[in-house]
């Protein structure tokens, strides 16, 4: 029977860390372990996580004397790795039931498969016991197809807390890097699929809890985009070479980059932040001279010439919707 080995990363997320745990060590025909890091948390996390440690001995406990940032604790989650299969799970979330087994059968089946994900479940309050599983079916998918699909889109595909990986090539890539706070997970689906292909199911492997202090929030507009950036632009430094025709892909990204901040700039220039709306102008010419036939670029252009408010008071008059921003 295969074994997955599950990486908790907890940070003052005691009043949670426990339903994560238990749903890990509740799956159903496949090994499992579980490693918790607690990255100094000042909260109960760590009394809850000596506990469930003390319960059962699948679970080890881990705690930083000092913070050191959630890609830090990653890595050291990825180094303890030595399972078949394996994820990084936040303590905040939860997998479903069977959502292992459905990964480790997919893999087991297809040895060229590197990653699986499947769909997530966006709520404040995970229940479990209401899960209804769909059929398990799954689309293997070939991996330059997978980093097309997210150039096109210009975004992650890869629903976090679903993602379960091949423990070998989570060590052959290595760990986060530092220098992506907030879009390492996108860079590393793609340095997966740069190695392999990919399994994909419409069954929901895993709950997402939104909450007050989710650590995506205040990532939108200029500052997603801008992690964006770094994140493809990562990636093509560094491990596009193992994807056929990279170049295709690198022109796709740029394109998909020039418009993402087109309309960055269009919001920034309705917010009145003038100085930034031409940065990101800039950007998006730098990265594609063609935006500048785009139907966004030329509005944008009429409004810094005459003002947001003319040409609000001209599209009313034209019977259009005030805002058009896309």
């Amino acid at each position: 029977m295969s074994r997955v080995d599950v990486v908790v990363p907890c940070y003052n997320y005691g009043r949670f860390v426990r339903q994560a745990a238990e749903s890990v060590l509740s799956q159903e025909g496949i090994h499992v372990r579980v490693l918790i890091i607690d990255d100094a948390s000042t909260d109960d996390s760590e009394a809850v996580g000596r506990q469930l440690a003390a319960e059962d001995p699948r679970v080890e406990y881990r705690r930083h004397a000092t913070n050191t940032g959630h890609l830090r604790v990653h890595n050291e989650g990825i180094d303890w790795l030595t399972g078949d299969y394996c994820m990084l799970l936040s303590a905040d979330d939860m997998v479903t039931p069977g959502a292992f087994a459905r990964a480790a059968a997919v893999m087991d089946r297809h040895p060229e498969v590197v990653l699986t994900y499947g769909r997530a479940i966006e709520t404040p309050e995970p229940r479990p016991e209401q899960y209804t599983p769909v059929p398990d079916e799954w689309k293997v998918r070939g991996g330059r197809a997978v980093i097309e699909t997210m150039v096109r889109l210009w975004n992650n595909i890869v629903p976090t807390p679903t993602a379960i990986g091949r423990t070998a090539t989570q060590k052959a890539i290595g760990g986060y890097d530092l220098a992506l706070p907030h879009s390492g997970d996108l860079e590393m689906w793609l340095r997966y699929a740069a190695r392999g292909a990919v399994a994909v199911t419409d069954a929901r492997q895993a709950y997402y809890r939104r909450h007050a202090v989710n650590m995506s929030k205040g990532y939108t507009g200029a500052r997603e985009c801008t992690q964006l950036q770094e994140a493809f632009d990562a990636f093509f430094e560094k491990d596009a070479h193992l994807v056929p025709a990279v170049g295709e892909l690198k022109a796709l990204s740029d394109r998909g980059l020039a418009v993402q901040a087109l309309y960055v700039a269009n919001d920034l220039f309705n917010a009145g932040d003038v100085r930034r709306c031409d940065d990101f102008l800039r950007l998006a010419a730098a990265r594609w001279p063609g935006i500048r036939e785009h139907r966004g670029w030329r509005r944008l252009a009429w409004k810094r010439r005459f003002g947001a408010g003319v040409v609000t008071c001209l599209r009313r008059l034209c019977g259009r919707p005030a805002q058009a921003t896309r």
